[in-house]
């Protein structure tokens, strides 16, 4: 019995972190500071039904950050073919900094301006012809500095489209390492495994009473 509960609990603690939010790995740009230097990493994959496109085949500018207008671009550090929607909500700045220019990067390059000043509404960048549902991780690097000179603020930061609520997302997570979305699951699993062992451990010491 206790075998197939530790099965059951952890066959629904996969299926939760393969089906949040009802997709399969959501995208999470994570911006740490490692060493000497800041670090963005992205992995996971954009929907982007809901969205509106904007612009189509625009070249984007190298893998940087401007926390005071809510932008962060995760990739390569040269300049590649981008496509703009909007249509989202979500946080205009994750600091009061400016920011600054990524000393190296890899990856598709995707970019989040949450207040994109001189266009007059936020804008989500994706690689000019991407599939809504690919799965892609890019890197940018930040060599020498620390992420309170970049002026970016500890935080989780979520753009949010799709659905009513939202279904679909953009998450920035700045200082901070995100809770793997099963862990809430599991957690639950570990208080039904408790449960189990001291209602069995009741229900032996009440049979040793009777006897």
């Amino acid at each position: 019995m206790k075998t197939k509960l530790l099965g059951l609990i952890a066959s629904m603690a996969l299926l939760a972190g393969a089906t949040v939010g009802g997709h399969a790995s959501p995208y999470v740009v994570t911006l740490d500071q490692v060493g000497a230097n800041v670090v963005a990493t992205g992995s996971g994959e954009l929907d982007l039904v809901g969205l509106t496109g904007y612009l189509s085949g625009w070249t984007s500018a190298p893998a940087d950050m401007w926390p005071l207008r809510g932008y962060i671009n995760t990739g390569p550090t040269t300049s590649v073919p981008l496509d703009a929607y909007t249509g989202f909500t979500g946080p205009t700045s994750y600091g009061s900094g400016g920011g600054g220019v990524a000393s190296t990067g890899s990856g598709p390059s995707f970019e989040i301006w949450g207040n994109a000043a001189g266009y007059g509404l936020p804008l989500l960048w994706v690689p000019a012809g991407y599939t809504s549902g690919t799965a892609v991780s890019d890197t940018a690097t930040y060599d020498s500095t620390t992420l309170a000179a970049l002026g970016a603020t500890p935080g989780t930061y979520v753009w949010t489209w799709g659905g009513d609520p939202p279904d679909q997302s953009f998450t920035l997570v700045v200082g901070q390492t995100p809770i793997p979305a099963a862990l809430p699951l599991f957690a639950t699993g570990l208080g039904a495994m408790g449960l189990f062992g001291w209602r069995r451990k009741r229900k032996s010491a009440a049979t040793l009473a009777a006897a």
